[in-house]
């Protein structure tokens, strides 16, 4: 109807914008929502950059946390359904990177646009996994790296929202615990594989079974495994590079 207001996606906290002429949608990693991006910014140019907020996480906190990546894949591709309509990629840092992946396979098995880019920071290959420190950390420790984390992000962490935070956590963790995937489909568009120079988690060398997915790209970018919170320009720059002057990418038949 004329005047009706036009309902909020839960995905997206920043409604997309109708003159963008390109997307990058960025998914937060385990235990952090959509803030995780706070200090990017919103747009350069005419590439907007589209944090999402996943089930169970911040402003969506009261829902039930999605449970696995594939179904995750499943629902968030038919919430960004709709603004598909310009070049787009996605961005995923240590295990959202796995989410990311997951995603962009999904819309190619749903006959919709794929991305021009799959961005993966921080992040082994799926068939090589799952794997990373995460998975073998107990509460306190998982609790101190939440700590870490919001001080990476300029925050000051309070115990009390760190103790709220961990089972959001630990439930992304088992997340990708259950993300087994020996023959991972491979993607028609490409893949950028970003390693950080003093990132002891994830070492730049152990992603290289990436190219099993897609053709890949190598990049290494300076600073630790948290530099991306920044919003670095060299990163910006990048995630551009991989939308602005595209074509969208078509839609497969189902």
């Amino acid at each position: 109807m004329p005047g009706k207001a036009q309902r909020r996606n839960p995905w997206l906290p920043h409604p997309p914008s109708a003159t963008a002429t390109g997307r990058i949608f960025l998914i937060p990693y385990s235990g952090c929502g959509a803030s995780m991006y706070r200090r990017w910014p919103r747009r350069i140019d005419g590439v907007e950059f589209l944090p999402i907020e996943l089930p169970g996480h911040e402003r969506r906190f009261a829902e039930p946390h999605f449970g696995t990546y594939q179904a995750l894949a499943r629902e968030l591709a038919r919430g960004l359904a709709p603004h598909l309509d310009v070049p787009f990629a996605f961005f995923g840092h240590c295990a959202s990177a796995l989410a990311a992946y997951e995603v962009s396979a999904e819309l190619v098995r749903s006959g919709l646009p794929h991305p021009t880019n799959l961005y993966v920071s921080s992040q082994i290959a799926p068939q090589d996994g799952p794997g990373g420190r995460f998975l073998t950390m107990d509460d306190a420790a998982l609790g101190a790296e939440l700590s870490r984390l919001v001080t990476a992000m300029g925050g000051v962490p309070d115990p009390e929202l760190i103790e709220l935070h961990l089972e959001v956590m630990r439930a992304d963790v088992d997340a990708n615990k259950r993300y087994v995937l020996p023959d991972p489909p491979r993607l028609p568009g490409p893949i950028t594989v970003i390693g950080w120079s003093d990132d002891v988690d994830i070492p730049a060398p152990t992603m290289a079974g990436w190219s099993v997915c897609g053709d890949t790209t190598s990049v290494l970018l300076p600073g630790d495994h948290h530099r991306f919170t920044e919003g670095p320009t060299e990163l910006l720059d990048l995630l551009r590079a991989g939308v602005a002057g595209r074509a969208p990418a078509g839609a497969r038949k189902p």
